[in-house]
């Protein structure tokens, strides 16, 4: 069972990726992202996150878990688009995907924060 402030933790875990990739498109890091399995928040999504979910044996707390997984993943696709275009020169482009990028954080936040409200 997760411990208390444990989403508090992964959704740290996910601002500090964020800020890494916000870095680098800022030109003052070289961060280049990884796959939406191989962050932190993803490893634990991909883990031990199912069988810590169950656990807890909260259907509402089950449906937020399982809402995480397609947002997570486009957030992780949209970054790297977003790094890619500013790479390229598209700053239009760039911008378009960091815009994005940040809904698609903002939906993840609330969401880790509504299962530490119920856990």
């Amino acid at each position: 069972m997760p411990a208390k402030a444990f989403f508090l933790m992964r959704l740290n875990d996910h601002i500090q990726y964020l800020k890494e990739i916000e870095s680098t498109l800022a030109g003052e890091g070289q961060f280049q992202g990884s796959s939406h399995r191989h962050c932190k928040l993803g490893k634990w999504l991909y883990g031990d996150g199912p069988a810590e979910i169950t656990a807890l044996n909260n259907n509402k707390v089950k449906d937020i878990f399982d809402s995480l997984f397609e947002p997570h993943e486009r957030f992780h696709n949209i970054s790297k688009q977003a790094l890619e275009k500013k790479q390229g020169g598209d700053d239009q482009g760039a911008q378009a995907a960091i815009t994005e990028m940040h809904v698609l954080s903002h939906i993840i936040a609330q969401k880790l924060l509504e299962l530490d409200t119920l856990s």
